[in-house]
């Protein structure tokens, strides 16, 4: 089993940045990714990346506005998205998946995770 802790989210600017993590605990996974989904719309990928580093995925939306990391000591994964937009407002969810896959595009994939966080609300006020 994998637990994931997401930090939480609030109400943001437009134009600021928002800084967040997921601590995972339990089994070691093999890659982690950021899901958003915002009312009425399909979850979908903001960013997934490789326990190892090697293999990082940035959803459409994102492009340039994302970054990632990760602390592997504490078994945590950062992102920072910038330049928030009023679309980006959404429930937030951090997954894992302790498989090992191949390639980048199955991270947008939501069955390709097994563990999901609780999801955590970000308002960005236009």
């Amino acid at each position: 089993q994998v637990q994931l802790v997401e930090s939480g989210g609030g109400l943001v600017d437009a134009g600021d940045s928002l800084r967040r993590y997921c601590a995972g605990s339990g089994r070691t996974v093999d890659a982690l990714g950021w899901f958003c989904q915002a009312p009425g719309k399909e979850r979908e990928i903001v960013v997934g990346i490789s326990w190892s580093g090697k293999s990082v995925y940035y959803g459409d939306s994102v492009k340039g506005r994302c970054t990632i990391s990760r602390v592997i000591a504490k078994n945590t994964v950062y992102i920072k998205m910038s330049s928030l937009k009023h679309e980006d407002t959404a429930v937030y969810y951090c997954a894992a998946t302790t498989t090992t896959k191949y390639g980048s595009t199955w991270y947008r994939d939501r069955s390709q995770y097994d563990y999901w966080g609780q999801g955590t609300q970000v308002t960005v006020s236009s």
